[in-house]
């Protein structure tokens, strides 16, 4: 009465076959590799814990810094990003500028700076744009640019204007 059925006692009911379903048709997109960590892409110079460079550095691509520098750093066109064990004593220049370790020196990043929360930064910043994590230290002031605006695109509506206005008069000839 309280036992339960031996399995060879239960009845056998066959497998429900599933309804025909209509399918639907996926659509195909390829698998994007992966992307590496930004502070370790295959286009970016990198400079280890262990190198000290005393002088000027400068560069024609991105830049990942983990090591010493002393003197200047110049990418003007490029980025550079300090690791948590780089130690720069030095005024820098680059488009974006990302800190994790220790910078003693001015930063002028023409686009962006920012300050990770290890960040430790004595000396000024000159950028369009900044960032600054909670936990990062900063002594030194901030200089906020305004985006510089092409002068050709400026011209262009000056010399409409000044068209026009000689096309109004009717004539380009100065009347007496």
């Amino acid at each position: 009465m309280w036992k339960s059925p031996k399995p060879e006692d239960r009845p056998v009911t066959p497998a429900a076959t599933p309804a025909a379903t209509p399918e639907m048709k996926k659509e195909f997109r390829p698998m994007e590799a992966p992307r590496p960590a930004d502070n370790f892409r295959s286009d970016v110079a990198h400079i280890g814990k262990s190198v000290l460079v005393k002088g000027e550095l400068s560069g024609s691509e991105d830049l990942y810094l983990d090591g010493e520098v002393e003197g200047s750093i110049d990418l003007q066109e490029h980025n550079l990003t300090i690791g948590p064990h780089g130690r720069v004593r030095a005024n820098v220049k680059a488009r974006d500028v990302i800190v994790h370790g220790k910078v003693d020196g001015n930063i002028h990043g023409t686009e962006r700076v920012e300050l990770k929360r290890s960040a430790v930064l004595v000396g000024d910043i000159s950028t369009q744009r900044i960032v600054i994590e909670d936990g990062a230290f900063f002594k030194g002031a901030i200089d906020i640019k305004k985006e510089a605006k092409p002068a050709a695109k400026t011209e262009a509506p000056k010399a409409y204007a000044a068209a026009a206005s000689y096309s109004d008069q009717g004539s380009l000839t100065p009347q007496s």
